[in-house]
């Protein structure tokens, strides 16, 4: 059976009604497995987690965009994520008896679905593509919601489909394909972002850090502190270790703590295997690779202080 997941961004993450009125058109789809929603007010963003059927995802994904078009006015949305679109990113992500490029071609049907239906600018991105600088997420959405209006107008960046107009209130969506991204989040005890910046540019490729990184600081007014934000683009070339260990050195470097760091969305067991590796190994402790999913939990808690993490957070649990 084909399974893909589906991690459909949406730009609400404080009105906790108007996030439920969304997340219930799911319950609409039981061919669908709702995984999870995580719902960040400092960002005023909502990660939702989605297996299924690709043909099925596709029916999911066009009510979910219905419903964000109802219910999301981006002229009105404020938050510390960069966003484009009421829905701002959707990608398929390849998990059972399906290649890479057939998540291409899912991608581009629904991408041309929700032009033809909602008359919304949409933008291919990762494996899906057409053209080299729409590769990486942020090119497309620099500028953001209030940008696009006229960055759109551009020649250069006239939408794979939909018009060449910014919708008014929704705005845009890139829609792609891609392996496993892991969204995470690495706590700082400083309410100083230019110190926390320090510690993103020490691992974001774009600065001369790891590859496959992408990393900013950003301010969590509801917690009192900052973070460095990340996306993991390929996990087996720079693991989850290497990037805490190096943001723990270059903050011990100005006398900060990191209490914590967190997970958003799932992630794979082999990713945090590859991990604990390491920490079994500098504690000189038997490895077990194939270790149960909850002593890989039990490990991440320690080891990787993730906070707020539990076996429903990795993607073999529902597998």
């Amino acid at each position: 059976m084909k399974i893909v997941e589906c991690v459909p961004n949406f730009s609400e993450g404080r009105d906790q009604a108007k996030i439920k009125r969304i997340i219930n058109v799911f319950e609409n789809h039981k061919e669908i497995k709702l995984v999870n929603y995580e719902a960040d007010g400092d960002y005023n963003r909502t990660v939702v987690t989605l297996i299924g059927d690709p043909d099925k995802m596709i029916d999911a994904l066009m009510d979910l965009t219905n419903i964000c078009l109802k219910e999301i006015d981006l002229n009105k949305h404020t938050g510390e994520h960069a966003r484009m679109g009421a829905i701002d990113v959707i990608p398929f992500i390849p998990i059972s008896d399906i290649k890479m490029k057939e998540c291409v071609k899912y991608s581009e049907i629904l991408a041309e679905k929700i032009a033809d239906k909602y008359d919304i600018p949409c933008f291919l991105y990762a494996e899906a593509a057409r053209k080299d600088d729409r590769v990486n997420l942020p090119n497309i959405r620099k500028g953001e919601f209030e940008g696009m209006k006229e960055k759109i107008k551009d020649p250069n960046w006239k939408p794979d489909f939909g018009p060449s107009k910014r919708h008014d209130t929704f705005g845009s969506i890139a829609i792609g394909a891609r392996d496993f991204l892991i969204a995470y989040n690495i706590d700082v005890a400083t309410d100083d972002e230019k110190i926390t910046n320090r510690f993103a540019k020490a691992i974001r490729q774009s600065s001369g850090g790891y590859q496959y990184v992408q990393a900013g600081p950003v301010y969590l007014e509801n917690r009192g502190h900052t973070q460095v934000t990340m996306n993991i683009l390929n996990y087996k070339k720079n693991p989850i270790y290497r990037i805490f260990e190096t943001v723990k050195m270059e903050a011990k470097r100005y006398g900060f703590d990191i209490p914590s760091a967190e997970i958003v969305g799932l992630v794979p067991k082999d990713a945090l295997i590859r991990s604990l590796r390491y920490y079994y190994g500098v504690n000189n402790l038997e490895f077990d690779k194939d270790m149960s999913i909850d002593k890989v939990v039990d490990g991440c808690k320690k080891y990787l202080k993730f906070r707020d993490f539990d076996a429903k957070k990795i993607i073999d649990y529902f597998l």
